[in-house]
């Protein structure tokens, strides 16, 4: 039997135009396509600051909420809300100056230089058809060097390995100086310290971050609280302690794991079995 974690009372608070700044509520939220439910009435309320890992299964449903998030889904019913405010109601440069987005893929390939990529990420703070100024160039370069991609800067988008785009398209992210950030996967394509390095970032920047993950040792060691989705509903969300059990992992992911505590972090430590034979 699914569990349900019961909703703290501040989580349960619903949202006002008053909401603390970095503060994202999803009420209620569903997608129906096709007469399909993806998403089936998801709710989640965040903290300012509070980094939360969504996980589940592929086809849980992670992507499609995280669509409605940064508005690329309008959900067919319930609302996102971004300090209090209703995102579907927001102006796209309003949105974008407060919330910025890491998608698992890039929607085009860009003829562009990778400084020119990142840039775009200081488009919503600038007038149109204005340049980049020192200020600008100052913060692309910045976000370059976080990311270790400052080497990269003046090389073809393009021609990049899968790995290098992802850490660019995070620079770019980190480039638009949003309170919030969604991101999904963005430990895609990147090597071990990348990985960490990403997360980490993520940590030591104070943002508001809902992140989409696949590795489940990684939302234990990076994320405040973890939502586990499962046929396009809100399983539970609690800590990593309270989410990741033995229990949940065998109903969830149909899989016999061993949950430990890491003997350095404390936190939750899943080790799958061996295969057989």
């Amino acid at each position: 039997m699914r569990r349900t974690t019961a909703v703290t009372a501040d989580a349960a608070t619903t949202a006002t135009a008053t909401a603390a700044p970095g503060t994202l509520a999803l009420e209620d939220v569903s997608v129906v396509v096709e007469g399909r439910a993806l998403v089936d009435r998801a709710s989640l309320h965040m903290a300012r600051g509070e980094v939360v890992g969504l996980v589940g299964p592929n086809g849980a449903g992670k992507s499609t909420l995280l669509r409605t998030v940064y508005r690329a889904l309008r959900p067919t019913s319930g609302r996102v809300l971004l300090d209090g405010k209703d995102v579907q109601r927001m102006s796209g440069k309003s949105l974008a100056r407060q919330l910025a987005a890491v998608l698992q893929e890039s929607a085009a390939d860009f003829e562009l230089s990778v400084q020119d990529v990142v840039a775009m990420g200081r488009t919503p703070h600038k007038r149109p058809f204005d340049g980049d100024d020192a200020d600008d160039r100052a913060i692309i370069m910045a976000a370059l060097d976080e990311l270790d991609a400052a080497c990269l800067a003046q090389a073809p988008f393009t021609r990049l390995s899968g790995g290098e785009k992802q850490r660019v398209l995070i620079a770019r992210a980190l480039a638009q100086r949003a309170g919030t950030m969604v991101l999904d996967e963005p430990t895609n394509h990147l090597d071990l310290r990348h990985q960490l390095d990403t997360l980490r970032l993520v940590r030591r920047l104070g943002v508001t971050a809902l992140v989409a993950l696949h590795d489940l040792n990684l939302a234990a060691a990076f994320c405040d609280r973890i939502c586990v989705m499962d046929g396009g509903r809100v399983v539970t969300t609690g800590s990593p302690s309270e989410v990741l059990t033995t229990e949940l992992l065998a109903d969830v992911y149909r899989v016999d794991a061993e949950v430990t505590e890491h003997p350095r972090t404390g936190v939750p430590h899943i080790t799958l079995p061996r295969p057989a034979g």
